[in-house]
C-alpha cells in the first residue's frame, strides 16, 4: 500500500496529464499539452512566463454541488461545453489510478480496500470502512482540484467541477452524524483537511441544486444502483442540512453562489444567463497577479506528494 502510494506521489508531481483519463478528461489534455511541453519553473518565470497573459473571462473554476441523484452532472457537462470550459466529473476512488500510469484501475486492495457498495451495504462495518471511504476520497478530489488549478494557471482554460474537495466536509458530517464513524475520525478528517487545502484558491463560482430527500429517495430507486438503494432518509437529510448550514455560508464569503430548485437547473440556457449576469467581484482571485501565481504553481506537485503521504497515514490504521 505505502509503496504504492508513493509512486503515486511521484508519478504525479512529475507529470499529472501524461495519460489523462477517459472521455472529458481528454479534452483537458487537449487544452494542455501545447503550454505543458516546458515544464514550468523558477527559470521559466525569469525568462518571462507569466499566468495572467492566457487568461480570459472564462478563466474560472466553476463547481456543481447538490445531493445525490440530483442532476450535477449533467448541469456541470452542459455549461462546459456550452461556455468552452473542460467538465471534471466527480472524483471517485479511482481517480488518481486514471491519471498516472496507464490509466488501469487498480484492484481494491491498492485502493484503500474500500468501495461505494460496502459502503452502502454496511455503512457500521466494525472494520473503519466508512472513514477509509471518506478519506481516501477526500485525497482523490485533493489531487482532482489540484489538477484543475494547474490547468487553469498554466493554460488559462477554464474548468466545470462536478462537486470538489471543498463541499467533501458534507458527507464527513454526515456519516458523523449517522454514527458511522468516532469522534477521533472527524478530528483526524479536519486536521487532514486543513493540511490539504490550505493554499488553494477557492472556486470562483458555486452551483448548488436543492433537491428534497423525497426527490432524491425517489430517483434512487429509479435510477440508482441496487446499493443506492438502501441509503436512509436520515443520511441525505444530514447532507442537505451540511450543505444549506455551513457549506454554502462558507463559500459565500469568497465566491458567487447560484441557487437552483432541480426543475430549474434544467433550463441550461437561464443559468448560462444567470451566470452571464455575475461579477465575479470578491474573494482571493482579485488579489492575485502573475507573481503571487508563481509559488502557487510551483505549489502543485508539492501538495500532490503531500496529499500521497497524507494517504499512506490515513490508511494505515485509522477507523
Amino acid at each position: 500500500m505505502s509503496l504504492r502510494l508513493v509512486r503515486l506521489g511521484l508519478a504525479s508531481a512529475a507529470a499529472t496529464w501524461r495519460r489523462p483519463g477517459p472521455g472529458v478528461l481528454c479534452a483537458a489534455r487537449i487544452h494542455a499539452s501545447s503550454q505543458r511541453t516546458l515544464k514550468y519553473g523558477l527559470v521559466a518565470f525569469w525568462l518571462g512566463e507569466r499566468t495572467t497573459k492566457r487568461f480570459n473571462e472564462r478563466s474560472k473554476i466553476f463547481t456543481v454541488d447538490g445531493s445525490l441523484s440530483c442532476g450535477k452532472g449533467k448541469l456541470a457537462k452542459q455549461i462546459a461545453e456550452k461556455l468552452g470550459m473542460v467538465y471534471f466529473p466527480e472524483a471517485d476512488i479511482h481517480y488518481a489510478d486514471r491519471i498516472t500510469g496507464d490509466g488501469a484501475l487498480m484492484d481494491e486492495k491498492f485502493n484503500a480496500s474500500c468501495n461505494m457498495e460496502r459502503f452502502y451495504n454496511d455503512p457500521k462495518s466494525p472494520d473503519g470502512h466508512s472513514y477509509r471511504l471518506q478519506a481516501w476520497l477526500f485525497g482523490n478530489r485533493v489531487l482532482q482540484y489540484s489538477n484543475a488549478l494547474e490547468l487553469l494557471l498554466s493554460t488559462g482554460q477554464g474548468v466545470v467541477m462536478e462537486r470538489s474537495v471543498y463541499s467533501d466536509f458534507v458527507f464527513m458530517d454526515a456519516i458523523f452524524k449517522q454514527g458511522y464513524v468516532h469522534k477521533r475520525c472527524v478530528a483526524h478528517y479536519n486536521e487532514m483537511r486543513m493540511h490539504s487545502i490550505y493554499e488553494f484558491l477557492p472556486p470562483h463560482l458555486v452551483i448548488y441544486i436543492d433537491s428534497p430527500v423525497s426527490e432524491v429517495q425517489k430517483r434512487l430507486q429509479e435510477e440508482g444502483e441496487p446499493y443506492e438503494k438502501k441509503v436512509s432518509a436520515a443520511y441525505l437529510q444530514d447532507i442537505e442540512d451540511s450543505y444549506k448550514k455551513k457549506f454554502l455560508p462558507e463559500m459565500s464569503e469568497t465566491c458567487e453562489i447560484l441557487h437552483y430548485t432541480t426543475s430549474e437547473a434544467e433550463d441550461i440556457e437561464k443559468v448560462l444567463e444567470d451566470i452571464g449576469y455575475l461579477k465575479f467581484d470578491k474573494g482571493p482571485w482579485l488579489e492575485q497577479d502573475d507573481v503571487s501565481f508563481h509559488p502557487l504553481r510551483m505549489f502543485f506537485p508539492a501538495t500532490i506528494m503531500k496529499e500521497a503521504i497524507t494517504l499512506i497515514w490515513v490508511t494505515s490504521g485509522s477507523g
